[in-house]
């Protein structure tokens, strides 16, 4: 791969339909008017190869339709949130406007879209593959929503090797207790409270760096050690 095409890569906004196709689409929240900080704007609904990632028009005929920000009569943006992450409906030269003034955040009508896969503030296009595997877990493995934005692997394979952990794990258990799990969001509460976290734990207690690495980065770590015969 070539330079020129990763830094061609690198400068494209995130499509919204992308970002959903990865993330998962899980309910739709209240509308809001309000500010919005331009740093989070990182995507288009359907514009993605009109501007850069700066909202700068890649084409002539687009930039003839440019038009300053804080005309009078001006509406807000209209976006769509999912996580951390803003995408635009309407108002792409207005957010180009807003960062060329150096303004740190911009009005906006805002739609929210819930997400399977917690959209991060650092996502990008080259991680929604691993989020795509991250969203595919989650539907195996319905953890709460407040242990994902937390989430992160950065090897899709990986979350395939938890699905499979998981689901061997419950298999034991109940073969262990004789009290099988009554649905998938109670085999992932107890999972994460009884096998994810003590096994952190212990792996922190006795690797000082593990303290550094988010719970399921050190989880899926553990699961490398065991396959290759270490104890954890």
């Amino acid at each position: 791969m070539t330079r020129s095409f990763v830094g061609r890569r690198a400068d494209r906004l995130i499509a919204l339909g992308d970002a959903l196709g990865a993330l998962g689409s899980d309910g739709v929240m209240p509308g809001r008017r309000g500010d919005v900080p331009v740093s989070a704007i990182v995507g288009s609904a359907s514009r993605t190869n009109d501007f850069d990632t700066r909202f700068r028009p890649r084409h002539r005929n687009v930039r003839a339709r440019h038009s300053p920000v804080g005309a009078m009569g001006v509406p807000p943006v209209r976006l769509v949130q999912l996580g951390e992450l803003y995408f635009v409906v309407d108002g792409h030269h207005r957010i180009g406007a807003a960062i060329r003034a150096r303004l740190t955040t911009v009005e906006a009508d805002v739609a929210g879209i819930r997400t399977v896969a917690f959209a991060s503030a650092c996502v990008r296009p080259h991680h929604l593959p691993a989020k795509a595997a991250e969203r595919r877990f989650l539907e195996r493995v319905p953890l709460d929503h407040a242990i994902r934005p937390d989430l992160w692997l950065d090897d899709p394979a990986h979350w395939s090797r938890l699905t499979d952990a998981v689901e061997a794990w419950g298999f034991r258990r109940t073969l262990d207790s004789r009290t099988p799990t009554s649905s998938r969001e109670e085999l992932a509460a107890v999972w994460w409270s009884e096998e994810v976290l003590p096994t952190v734990r212990r792996m922190r207690s006795r690797d000082p760096g593990a303290g550094d690495r988010r719970v399921i980065e050190s989880y899926s770590r553990a699961l490398c050690l065991r396959d290759r015969g270490t104890p954890v």
